[in-house]
C-alpha cells in the first residue's frame, strides 16, 4: 500500500485506506500512461515509410496529449494524500504495457500502440470499483475522460489498419 505524505489529516469524506486503494490503481495508471507517452514519443521520432507524415505528426498530437495526462493524473494521486510514483523504474514496475526494443515497421508501430490506448483503458476500469464503492466523483470524472480519450485514439489508429 502506497505511504501517505501528508501531515495534516485529509478530511474529503473518502477514508484513507480507500484513498490509498485508490491511490495505488491510479499509480498502475499513471505508470501505463507515461509508458505510452514514451512509446509513441519513439515511434514519432524512428517512423519511416510512405505513410511517415501522416503517423508523425499524429503520433507528435498523442505524446502530446499523454504529456498533460500524466500530470493530471500524478496530481490526484497527490490529492489524495499519497506519493505519485515518477521514476522509470517504478513505471517499469507497475505498467502493464510492454517496451519496444528496436524500430518497429510503421503497422506495427501502429498496432502497439492501439494496444497500448487499449491496456490503459483496461487499467482505468480496474479501478472503478473501489471509486464507486466510496463516491470518488473527482478520480471517476478523471478516468471517464481518460478512457472516452483513449478509446478513440484506439479506434483512430485500428481504422489505419483497415482497407
Amino acid at each position: 500500500m502506497a505511504i501517505p505524505t501528508e501531515t495534516m489529516p485529509i478530511n474529503i469524506g473518502i477514508d484513507e485506506k480507500a484513498r490509498g486503494e485508490i491511490a495505488e490503481g491510479l499509480s498502475r495508471f499513471l505508470a501505463d500512461t507515461y509508458s505510452l507517452y514514451l512509446k509513441t514519443h519513439n515511434f514519432h521520432w524512428n517512423v519511416t515509410g510512405p505513410m511517415f507524415q501522416t503517423l508523425h505528426l499524429m503520433f507528435e498530437g498523442q505524446y502530446t496529449e499523454l504529456a498533460t495526462a500524466v500530470d493530471l493524473i500524478a496530481e490526484r494521486i497527490r490529492a489524495l494524500g499519497f506519493p505519485a510514483p515518477a521514476t522509470y523504474s517504478e513505471f517499469a514496475q507497475l505498467s502493464s504495457i510492454p517496451e519496444t526494443l528496436g524500430v518497429p515497421k510503421a503497422e506495427d508501430m501502429i498496432r502497439e500502440l492501439v494496444a497500448g490506448q487499449e491496456s490503459v483503458v483496461r487499467t482505468a476500469r480496474s479501478i472503478f470499483p473501489v471509486v464507486d464503492q466510496v463516491n470518488d466523483e473527482p478520480t471517476a470524472d478523471l478516468l471517464t475522460q481518460r478512457m472516452q480519450v483513449h478509446e478513440k485514439t484506439a479506434w483512430m489508429l485500428r481504422s489505419l489498419l483497415e482497407g
